[in-house]
């Protein structure tokens, strides 16, 4: 299941389709996909441990996603009610394409940040004490 989650979150814009591009130029598509796989479950299980929500969700994406979860529960229809519920906001094509740049913009944030990254060599031991370096 979490490769195929994978998969989905590779094709939708965001610092996980950067991480997945990044390995896929490397490794190939399939290694990728289970690379990613890999990060989405360390990420549930952060996301879980900590309380928090994504920090890139797309919120109007994911009220529209509850909703429609909880129509095919059972929850009862709104319609002729007179007032937008929270899923509303998906309906509105300029929120929509914000949420979708505020997305893309981190996957050139992760692109970047990946692109002047350099790795650190080990620390270099000095001859002095213990009492010396403290």
């Amino acid at each position: 299941m979490l490769v195929e989650a994978a998969w989905a979150a590779a094709k939708t814009p965001g610092p996980l389709r950067a991480f997945f591009l990044r390995i896929r130029n490397k490794r190939g598509h399939q290694v990728a996909a289970v690379a990613l796989a890999r990060k989405l479950a360390v990420l549930i299980w952060h996301l879980l441990t900590k309380e928090q929500d994504y920090f890139w969700a797309r919120p109007a994406l994911v009220a529209a996603k509850q909703r429609q979860l909880a129509l095919k529960a059972g929850a009862p229809g709104e319609r002729g009610v007179g007032r937008r519920g929270s899923a509303y906001a998906y309906n509105v094509k300029e929120l929509r394409n914000s949420e979708k740049a505020a997305a893309e913009n981190a996957e050139r944030a992760y692109e970047l940040m990946v692109r002047h990254w350099r790795p650190r060599g080990p620390k270099r031991r000095t001859d002095a004490t213990k009492e010396e370096r403290l």
